[in-house]
């Protein structure tokens, strides 16, 4: 992560202000995929690549919001904000604002300076990092407190209602409530969680395909649809169904015939895919690194197959890492349709690990991935 006092001077330069500083993490999902706006569960890990936000106090009537990622500034009246996405990076801290303003709370004139190192578009969730430390940093600038389910919540709300992202609870909430050392089960029902601890012996390593990928529309949207679609289908015959969450394998076998083929396999992905990440956070929980990896495995079949949301490179990542030392489990992480799979590595491997498969995928595609060796750490929090 860059230094925050680096960024604290940066921002002092442009601005004239000494800033309070805020770090979000990006996350790694281990499993869970496509589950959480079924109400389902998810076991992601905040990671140490990061959002840092700097945040001053104007005494104009301006919000000045500037990304060192992309060397731009932009400038608005703190009256009248923008109330819809322009298809521009400032689309995430705008949307963070406009829905803290909805619910009530005062956006003073202020200079926000946003630094990030979590890759675009790999699936680590670099939009929710950037909505959550724009929103910790806001509220730590005017003293309200948001608790960080809440905090959570109002970030979703940011990328769907705004940036125009269907995306489910998960991302936003990991960044916000992520702890060290541990992957956390979410029940995207209710937003209780557990924490599962991650072994110290235990890296996670983090493979870019270097294919990117967009989840405001297209492939995303499609396969939502056709979760909501064989939801509603088992509905019918049982209408305790709210969402796929309720829904069992027998329901499946019992109705499916009735689901359109893609939708079909699409929710046998949802139901069976809830199962396994319980079944990996308990696994977590007593040390049984063996069941974890087994279920990682699983995950990563159902997801290529029944919800073909996986593509050629990152079905070759994890066949590719498959007989390297060290490995417990692999499998593509994220939105899908590109991005990154996670593998969980025993630590004394991690380095040789990475640099086998890193050869191996440029060999046998000829893209030179990126890879990243990891830990869980901490959630959304102040650093200076």
């Amino acid at each position: 992560m860059k230094d925050p006092v680096a960024l604290r001077s940066m921002h002092e330069a442009r601005y004239h202000a000494t800033p309070q500083i805020y770090a979000a993490p990006g996350r790694v999902n281990l499993i869970g995929e496509h589950t959480d706006y079924a109400e389902g569960f998810v076991m992601p890990a905040a990671i140490d690549f990061a959002t840092l936000a700097a945040i001053s106090p104007r005494e104009d009537d301006q919000v000045f919001l500037y990304s060192e990622n992309f060397n731009e500034e932009r400038s608005f009246p703190a009256h009248a904000l923008p109330t819809h996405s322009s298809g521009h990076w400032s689309d995430y801290p705008l949307g963070v604002l406009a829905i803290l303003a909805g619910e009530g709370f005062t956006i003073p004139p202020l200079s926000l300076s946003l630094w990030g190192d979590v890759p675009l578009g790999s699936g680590l969730s670099s939009s929710a990092a950037v909505e959550v430390a724009t929103a910790t940093a806001v509220a730590g600038l005017i003293n309200a407190t948001i608790s960080g389910p809440h905090l959570a919540r109002l970030c979703q709300r940011a990328e769907n209602e705004f940036v125009g992202a269907n995306c489910g609870i998960m991302d936003q909430f990991i960044s916000a409530n992520g702890a060290a050392d541990h992957a956390l089960l979410l029940d995207c029902r209710d937003l209780s969680y557990k924490l599962a601890p991650i072994p110290e012996h235990i890296s996670l390593v983090i493979a870019n395909t270097m294919v990117k990928h967009a989840i405001s529309g297209g492939e995303y949207g499609s396969r939502r649809a056709e979760v909501e679609e064989a939801c509603r289908i088992l509905a019918t015959h049982r209408p305790e169904i709210k969402f796929l969450r309720d829904a069992t394998v027998a329901d499946l076998e019992a109705w499916g015939h009735e689901i359109p083929p893609d939708a079909l396999k699409r929710a046998r992905h949802v139901i069976t895919e809830n199962q396994r990440t319980v079944d990996a956070a308990d696994a977590l929980i007593r040390g049984d690194l063996a069941t974890l990896g087994r279920l990682m495995h699983e995950a990563h079949i159902s997801y290529s197959q029944d919800f073909e949301a996986s593509c050629i490179e990152a079905d070759t990542m994890v066949d590719l890492a498959q007989d390297l030392p060290g490995l417990i489990g692999a499998r593509l992480t994220g939105g899908g349709f590109g991005g990154c799979t996670v593998n969980v590595v025993e630590k004394g491997h991690a380095a040789d690990f990475a640099k086998s498969l890193a050869e191996r995928y440029s060999k046998a595609t000829g893209i030179a991935p990126q890879i990243m060796i990891c830990h869980a750490s901490a959630g959304a929090h102040k650093e200076l």
